[in-house]
């Protein structure tokens, strides 16, 4: 089994994936990338396991032997599972440690599978775009059906337009929208992409650090892309570049194949540290009344116009009770700025 990464050899991209009990989607998530390595020979993948306990590690690291993916394919098996941030973390630090770290990263779900290009055609973008740090690839569904879509960054009206739900007020409200729907036949910049499929800068790393650790899942993406355009770099979205994903596998939250479930504490718990360590606590507070107001008007509007229920279980409820007004001893706790990092970091 293969337990260490050899960073002083890398190629120009290093795609990192973090595996939490998915070992079947990693196995093929490489298996569409061994398509790629034929044509395009400059990239190694680093497969962490984030302490999975069901012999998902064993079982990638078989995979990996049987199928000769030994000279681009390493598994790097974690003792905790400390999240999304920590997962590509773990790989991402020595590998930027190194005497020859590469010039990008891809951080890919375990539940995605690249297109044929689709790697060129980023790395292509990002060559010719110096200042742009960030880039994502035009997502599609399993039976090929386009998922075209990026994001804004979350704010008050933001908040309450995707509570309230009622189409005049969200068309008045569109610039706020969270969701933005991408053009498919052009480059575009946006706040944020999806962590599914993210290539970034090598000198975005070195200049506002690795992502943010504090958050378990989720918001994590949206913290390092906020983090790279306060320090000047471009987020753009590259439909060129095209990645099948199989939403919300690994933690069931986003599934589409199945009834929604009870949102975990871990999504509250990021959404807060967001607010409050990017805009502080009465900005969180506003955000929260925001969201309660709006959401609370459309659980009403949905009885009366007797809609059906499509929201997770108890999410008005959990949503007070982890807000900034009930969770106040959050407020205490010193978020430290980001670190950058460099090849001569400890």
């Amino acid at each position: 089994m293969s337990v260490e990464l050899s960073v002083d050899s890398q190629p120009r991209l290093l795609i990192v994936t973090v595996n939490y009990r998915t070992a079947d989607l990693v196995i093929e998530s490489l298996r569409s990338l061994a398509n790629e390595i034929q044509t395009t020979p400059i990239f190694k993948v680093a497969v962490v396991d984030n302490n999975s306990g069901d012999g998902s590690a064993g079982k990638i690291a078989a995979a990996i032997a049987a199928e000769g993916w030994e000279d681009w394919a390493t598994l790097m098996p974690s003792s905790v599972n400390g999240g999304f941030s920590y997962g590509n973390n773990y790989a991402i630090r020595p590998a930027l440690q190194s005497t020859n770290p590469p010039d990008y990263f891809l951080l890919l779900n375990p539940d995605a599978q690249v297109r044929p290009g689709a790697l060129q055609a980023l790395i292509d973008f990002m060559d010719q775009h110096p200042k742009v740090g960030i880039a994502g690839a035009s997502l599609e569904e399993q039976n090929g059906k386009p998922w075209p879509y990026a994001f804004r960054f979350p704010s008050i009206i933001g908040e309450f337009e995707f509570g309230f739900r009622l189409g005049i007020v969200s068309k008045l409200l569109s610039q706020w929208k969270v969701v933005k729907v991408m053009e498919q036949d052009k480059e575009q910049p946006i706040d944020w992409l999806p962590g599914a499929c993210m290539m970034i800068r090598r000198e975005v790393f070195e200049s506002i650090g690795l992502m943010d650790e504090g958050y378990f899942l989720y918001y994590e993406e949206t913290d390092f892309c906020l983090q790279a355009k306060r320090a000047g770099w471009g987020c753009w979205y590259v439909p060129q570049s095209r990645v099948m994903h199989i939403l919300g596998q690994s933690t069931g939250v986003t599934a589409k194949n199945q009834a929604p479930k009870r949102l975990p504490q871990y999504w509250y718990d990021s959404r807060r540290r967001y607010f409050l360590k990017n805009h502080g606590w009465f900005y969180a507070a506003v955000a929260d009344a925001s969201w309660l107001v709006g959401y609370g008007l459309w659980r009403i509007r949905r009885v009366l116009q007797r809609k059906p229920d499509g929201d997770p279980p108890k999410m008005l409820r959990d949503s007070f009770y982890n807000s900034v007004f009930f969770k106040h001893e959050i407020l205490c706790q010193e978020l430290p700025p980001p670190q950058p990092v460099t090849n001569s970091a400890v």
